[in-house]
């Protein structure tokens, strides 16, 4: 089978990454895959895992006529059978050009916390949560299929030493490390970052022997910064530490003692064998063990909580790891034995070849109605952010945005 995987963009981050890594353990498989991107910092693990890049400008319209003409060349010249796009740009520039004119079966990913009303309802679904695999099926999608984020566990691991990191950041080996590897982003992020800030800062300011690790850089790192030194002065100490980003984060996992987290990052922290406390937004913080886990496989490696900045429960839940070493060592093994019993990058490339496979045999060409709710639907969305652009409201990352999701869980 020779498929087109198309990522919607290359900056560090989970969609992305799971784009590129299925996509190399789709070909181990004996398939060929041509991997879709603009340049990034994921170009180079991209080239690394043996994947063909096709360069695609960075700036661009989304949806991108000059994309959708490259993709409809690339299916001509190179006989592509399939065309997977991740998140709702790259779904939808391959159902508009190669599904729509020359009938080539097309996949969409979606990653984010909601899917994009605009995307057709024939278009072929894989999403990362059970809730929004069965909101997605309530919502007249024809087929929609679970797959969680993947992680490829050989290469995270617990036999990954994170010694020499934290000594080239002078962090001192008896001090506990509490570790986030993330996008600097305003969306689902920043209020977690500084609510973590302030935590460890007053933490640190009590004499527990506690440190913070901010891995990564995006937008708002100014903003993080300003809380990191307000954090420090209480603390009369280097309480947070960033470290800017990382190509390959896996020494800072391997350097944590605990991880915070949502996602694939989240999910990636417990491979290494680290107890994790899951952030989400509206205050919402709550540790992974035994009796929460359900609802992260249900409802995604993230949560709601009722408001308030979430200091309070961050500390009520991080304070008691930092007081047992036994149970942090419980916990890692709890989280490391969860990941690669049900989140291996193996699986995840098997179950992506069904999707292609079934995709293929029910692929039929949109009627005429369908597309032109896609078109008109698609048009009022982009006049809606550009009305909100000009008010100064516009998310940044729309389908993240706070307000398409409900609340999965309780902060208090």
């Amino acid at each position: 089978m020779k498929i087109v995987v198309y990522a919607h963009s290359m900056e560090i981050g989970g969609s992305q990454l799971n784009a590129i890594e299925i996509g190399a353990a789709v070909q181990r498989l004996g398939h060929d895959v041509i991997l879709v991107g603009e340049p990034g910092p994921l170009a180079a693990t991209a080239v690394r895992l043996g994947l063909e890049h096709c360069l695609i400008p960075e700036r661009r319209q989304r949806p991108s006529p000059s994309v959708m003409r490259l993709l409809l060349g690339l299916v001509r010249r190179r006989g592509i059978d399939v065309v997977h796009g991740y998140e709702w740009p790259p779904a939808l520039e391959a159902w508009l050009a190669p599904h729509l004119l020359r009938g080539t079966t097309v996949v969409g990913t979606v990653m984010s916390a909601a899917v994009a009303p605009f995307l057709p309802r024939s278009l072929p679904l894989v999403v990362g949560t059970e809730q929004l695999r069965r909101l997605c099926v309530s919502d007249g999608y024809r087929s929609v299929t679970l797959l969680e984020p993947p992680v490829d566990v050989r290469s995270n691991a617990p036999d990954v030493d994170g010694a020499p990191f934290r000594a080239a950041l002078a962090i001192e080996p008896d001090v506990l490390l509490v570790v986030v590897v993330c996008r600097l982003a305003r969306e689902l992020k920043l209020e977690g970052l500084l609510a973590a800030c302030r935590t460890i800062g007053q933490l640190a300011s009590e004499g527990v022997p506690v440190r913070l690790l901010l891995v990564g850089d995006g937008p708002v790192r100014a903003q993080v910064e300003e809380e990191a030194a307000r954090a420090n002065a209480l603390a009369g100490a280097r309480a947070v530490v960033l470290a800017g980003e990382l190509q390959d984060p896996r020494p800072a996992y391997a350097s944590a003692d605990i991880m915070l987290g949502m996602g694939g990052s989240a999910l990636r922290g417990m491979a290494f064998g680290k107890p994790l406390i899951v952030q989400g937004e509206r205050g919402f913080w709550q540790l992974c063990d035994e009796d929460s886990v359900g609802q992260f496989l249900d409802g995604g490696w993230y949560g709601l909580g009722d408001g308030g900045d979430g200091s309070s429960r961050l500390r009520a839940q991080l304070l008691p790891l930092l007081t047992d070493p036994e149970r942090r060592a419980q916990l890692g093994r709890f989280s490391r034995a969860l990941v690669v019993d049900r989140f291996s990058l193996d699986h995840a490339a098997r179950t992506q070849l069904e999707v292609y496979d079934r995709a293929a045999k029910e692929s039929e060409r949109p009627a005429p109605t369908e597309v032109a709710r896609t078109l008109a639907m698609l048009g009022s969305y982009k006049l809606q952010r550009r009305w909100e652009r000009l008010r100064g409201l516009a998310p940044a990352d729309d389908f993240n945005a706070i307000q398409q999701m409900q609340p999965q869980g309780r902060s208090e």
